[in-house]
């Protein structure tokens, strides 16, 4: 042999022998051959411990047997070794000799070390709540790894399902506030502290001033200059802690509702110094950071109090939950107007603090089934909360079955939570192929095609939309019919799978939702075509356990019941139909120029405001219906709508009355109301019935509204609203 070819024979050998060397062995022609070794006996290695065992049996169907504080072997792994490569969850994985060791940075790094091990060297991919994919093998052989992770964020949440399915939060990388907050207070926490109900009457003084009254309520905010305020509050943090000893957080923050703040004197006079309303929210807890410096203390930036302080600084042990609630999302918040508001919040934020805790929302809360294609804005957003200094992250999607494209929105969000620097488009397509299988080419064009249809469109998406907005735009009626030419040839690719077809029949629901709404705002639909897709939509929503369309809580089966009442036709004759309505008492702004024809139109509203309703703010209904001659009739209705949640409350009461000549008026009855606390959204048929027919050419409608919010609302102290969609004379 010449010397060339000996020193390429022992130049390959020296190769084989290194790779041979690098590898450890874990299981071999279905048999064990290594342990899983903990260092110590702690609840986060013995869940690293066992996950890992799990899926190695899964795949192998060889038991690992798992040992504490036992020497290293040929083939083990050692979980629970610390590492200075990684920070707060975060991990290194390292082949040493021919044990592999997964050493954990802080908190939960050895579990999702493991997780890491399992998705990137041993195939295991986890998609949704019970969904994950695995390739069986009898031999798993690892090569050498040296790697190391740390999250972008220090704590990640979604608000999606799968709780009840442990291992998926655990592959996900994700917590719950529920593990951190103590007693699990963590927003709107003020009338937690200082209930209105306990002090309110005693102490109105302890509560907001506005429109120069104190507003004690369950919703209104403290009177943060109040000295007893504060030391109540000390003193209600301190027992709260006391009881929960291992936790170190807590949220002391502004009940839910807008424009609530005191405005008081000496309020109005911190704020004034501080150019902003959270210049006194940062004060305060300021002031309770010093009381309690072993602590850490949340509060909200939402809504009035979105704008940084000018002078205050947050102490270090202050964290600001910083929310975009306000923000349009058809495109990431730096391109849009609403979104540059919040963005220059950030900034303002991030200039004074490096603790911030975004709360960022990524659904359509009024319907939570329907289309929401903000997919190509998440990696933007993500990345601009980082660059900011955000340290935590909450996105608030709807934790039910039936939101739209709901897991692939959770295992894409948690994905750029962990590392914001991936590809949102490589993220779906990766998502669709393990969730969807043959189906996923379908779902992706689907979703393409949805996301250009709305850039296109010009339309503004927003968390409390309607698909009766984008009905000219992408849900038009050609786009429709090509989406649902897409999902039934996704259907019939996956007919042979059930559980792939029942994915992809649940992803549908929203389009379906979308179809139904839409329909019920054309006169000329199709009866028969649009109660065949409501009894379909029926039957599939009870089948997959959908139990909510919107964050009100409206079940499918009462939508189901009120469109087959409201919006399929029902041979009456309604003498005021598209008659000529006046106002003596006009609506409120937008609506006081669609309100003459929508009152009168035939065409009911649905559960979201923003379409076919007419409202009223802080003041009463007046109005008359010109019959176009005297007409003979007995009863005369008017539809209302409840959704308190948007300050849309009952009135109290609606009047009718009748006149031949528009001048002199009788009054045939007077419907009152019930006050409803309620959040979920309601319709009330104001009916009046005469013993006897009367006859008159005009009727008038005439509501008395409440004026203000009462106490127990969100709106405290401001004008509240009520609407009206169809009047009915019959």
């Amino acid at each position: 042999m010449n010397t060339k070819t000996t020193i390429i024979s022992m130049a390959l050998w020296m190769i084989s022998l290194t790779t041979a060397w690098a590898q450890t062995t874990i299981v071999s022609k279905g048999k064990a051959k290594g342990r899983i070794v903990c260092t110590e006996k702690t609840a986060t290695n013995t869940e690293a411990a066992e996950i890992m065992q799990l899926f190695v049996e899964r795949i192998s169907g060889a038991n690992l047997p798992i040992a504490y504080g036992a020497t290293t072997r040929q083939g083990d792994i050692v979980i629970g070794e610390q590492t200075n490569k990684a920070d707060e969850d975060g991990f290194s994985i390292e082949t040493i000799g021919k044990s592999l060791h997964i050493k954990s940075g802080g908190d939960r790094g050895a579990i999702y070390g493991v997780a890491t091990l399992l998705e990137k060297w041993m195939g295991v991919n986890y998609y949704a709540k019970d969904v994950y994919t695995l390739s069986k093998s009898k031999d798993i052989i690892l090569p050498r790894i040296n790697h190391a992770e740390t999250p972008a964020f220090r704590f990640r949440q979604t608000f999606s399902y799968g709780n009840d399915d442990p291992i998926y939060k655990r592959f996900m990388r994700l917590e719950s506030h529920d593990e951190l907050f103590a007693s699990d207070m963590w927003v709107h926490t003020f009338n937690q502290i200082l209930p209105a109900d306990k002090y309110g009457k005693a102490h109105p003084e302890y509560y907001s001033m506005i429109n120069g009254k104190r507003q004690p309520g369950t919703h209104s905010q403290w009177c943060l200059t109040n000295p007893e305020v504060l030391e109540l509050a000390c003193e209600k943090i301190d027992s709260i802690f006391r009881a929960n000893p291992d936790r170190k957080m807590i949220s002391i923050s502004q009940n839910d509702g807008n424009g609530t703040y005191c405005q008081c004197p000496e309020c109005k006079k911190v704020e004034e110094e501080e150019g902003a309303v959270s210049g006194n929210y940062i004060r305060f807890l300021n002031k309770l950071a010093q009381r309690f410096p072993d602590k850490e203390f949340s509060t909200l930036a939402y809504l009035f109090t979105m704008e940084p302080p000018k002078k205050t600084r947050p102490l270090k042990n202050v964290n600001i939950m910083l929310c975009d609630i306000d923000c349009k999302r058809e495109v990431p918040l730096t391109d849009n107007e609403s979104g540059h508001q919040f963005v220059k919040a950030l900034e303002g934020w991030s200039a004074i603090s490096d603790n911030i805790f975004i709360w960022d929302y990524v659904i359509n809360f009024d319907g939570v089934v329907t289309p929401f294609p903000n997919f190509h804005c998440l990696q933007k957003n993500i990345s601009l909360f980082k660059h900011n200094h955000a340290t935590m992250l909450f996105e608030q999607n709807m934790p039910t079955r039936g939101t739209d494209f709901l897991e692939m929105k959770a295992w894409i969000l948690a994905k750029l939570m962990w590392n914001p620097e991936q590809d949102t488009d490589s993220l779906m397509v990766a998502f669709m192929n393990g969730y969807y299988h043959e189906a996923a080419p379908y779902m992706y064009q689907y979703q393409k095609l949805l996301q250009g249809a709305l850039l296109a469109s010009g339309k503004e998406l927003w968390i409390y939309d309607s698909p009766i907005t984008h009905k000219d735009g992408m849900l038009n009626a050609k786009l429709c019919k090509t989406y649902n030419e897409l999902f039934d040839k996704a259907e019939n690719a996956v007919k042979g799978d059930t559980a792939v077809l029942n994915r992809v029949r649940l992803s549908r629901l929203p389009l379906q939702y979308s179809e139904l709404e839409i329909a019920r705002t054309n006169p000329d639909r199709d009866a028969e075509e649009t109660s065949q897709l409501l009894n379909l939509f029926e039957q599939r929503t009870k089948e997959y356990g959908v139990r909510t369309l919107n964050e009100r809580e409206n079940r499918p089966e009462d939508y189901c019941r009120l469109y087959r009442e409201r919006f399929l036709p029902v041979k009456e004759r309604n003498i005021a139909l598209g008659k000529n309505v006046s106002f003596l008492s006009a609506p409120s702004g937008k609506y006081a120029e669609m309100g003459a024809q929508a009152l009168t139109d035939g065409l009911y509203g649905g559960t979201t405001y923003v379409e076919s309703w007419v409202g009223w703010e802080g003041r009463d209904a007046d109005f008359v219906i010109d019959l176009g001659k005297k007409e003979s009739f007995q009863e005369v209705t008017a539809d209302f709508l409840l959704q308190s949640g948007a300050w849309i409350l009952w009135p109290k009461s609606v009047t009718y009355s009748i006149s031949n000549d528009n001048n002199n008026w009788q009054p045939i009855g007077t419907f009152t109301f019930n006050e409803d606390r309620s959040l979920a959204v309601k319709f009330q048929n104001a009916t009046v019935i005469t013993q006897q027919p009367v006859n008159a050419q005009y009727v008038r409608v005439s509501v008395k509204g409440i004026g203000k919010c009462p106490s127990w609302h969100y709106g405290v102290g401001y004008d509240a609203w009520f609407f009206i969609d169809e009047v009915k004379v019959k």
